[in-house]
């Protein structure tokens, strides 16, 4: 009878950003204003909890609906509520190349460690405009790039060719992958040093099992220990443990992205049924209703102590 392997790890490529990156909503007080006391008390909360990095200013931040000078004073309160315990990528991405350089600059002024920038939404570019856009804006950062991948909302996809192409850019070191294209990434996975993460919490562990370099993670507002446990039982050989753990995770993370309702707002009232730092959405967003606040929370206390 055969003895069973010890399971081994695969080598991942090494990333400025850390492992587990929450995707972090940005808290508003009551009356809509930008809450930057709300915003340092949860930022200093998810990285005690686990969180390596944290992504601010990302559609799960609502940057659609916050202004350049409070994008920036975001990225600042964060850094200095967090200092060096933790990466900060900063969201910079619109559909227009001009304000997206504007936006990477004052994200590496204001203390980002890196900037997030999306494909251009709605114009649909050609994937000549698509690269030509990203390299203008790795050109002019100062700070590293992660490009984001996420087609089913800009409706262009950085097809795997033009993703190979824009690795060998010196600033672009990361891909946001949230492209549901498991082939295209293993492509580019095989084809760069990308460090690759997923957006996507179903593939935290999928993604991670052949070489990726972590998660951008939306879930993680709520449960960070539990990501990042799926991680560091993976790192330490106990597969059977990390899927546990990402099975363990599914019902919330169902509840919380794969519902009709963005992200955003079921990790707000998620949130603020557990009594962290939130506050409400900006419209054209609308809050959970008080049975989906009641659903997620059902969910997250059905999950396993760690």
């Amino acid at each position: 009878m055969t003895s069973p392997r010890t399971p081994t790890t695969t080598p991942r490529p090494p990333s400025p950003f850390g492992r587990v990156l929450c995707a972090m909503i940005t808290p508003f007080t009551g009356s809509g204003a930008l809450d930057l006391d709300g915003a340092q008390r949860l930022a200093a909360h998810l990285v005690a909890r686990g969180c390596d990095g944290l992504v601010l200013n990302g559609t799960t931040g609502e940057s659609p609906t916050t202004t350049d000078e409070e994008k920036a004073r975001l990225v600042a309160a964060v850094r200095e509520a967090v200092g060096d315990r933790a990466a900060l990528v900063a969201g910079v991405g619109t559909s227009d190349t001009r304000h997206t350089v504007e936006l990477a600059l004052a994200a590496g002024k204001a203390g980002a460690d890196g900037v997030l920038v999306v494909t251009p939404y709605y114009s649909r570019p050609p994937q000549d405009a698509v690269a030509a856009h990203f390299r203008q804006v790795a050109d002019a950062s100062e700070v590293p790039v992660m490009l984001y991948d996420i087609p089913g909302r800009t409706g262009t996809r950085i097809e795997p060719e033009t993703m190979i192409r824009l690795a060998a850019h010196p600033r672009i070191v990361a891909v946001k992958d949230c492209s549901y294209d498991i082939l295209g990434t293993l492509k580019v996975l095989a084809g760069t040093d990308l460090a690759y993460y997923t957006g996507c919490d179903e593939h935290v562990l999928a993604l991670y099992a052949v070489g990726a370099a972590g998660c951008v993670s939306t879930v993680a507002n709520a449960v960070p220990a539990h990501v990042a446990a799926i991680l560091a039982a993976f790192d330490a050989g106990d597969t059977a443990r990390a899927t546990e753990l990402q099975l363990a995770v599914t019902p919330l993370t169902e509840a919380m992205t794969g519902a009709d309702l963005p992200g955003t707002v079921t990790a707000k009232a998620l949130l603020t049924r557990l009594g962290l730092p939130a506050g409400p959405v900006r419209a054209p967003l609308l809050p959970a209703g008080p049975e989906t606040a009641d659903g997620l929370l059902a969910r997250y206390e059905a999950l396993p102590a760690l």
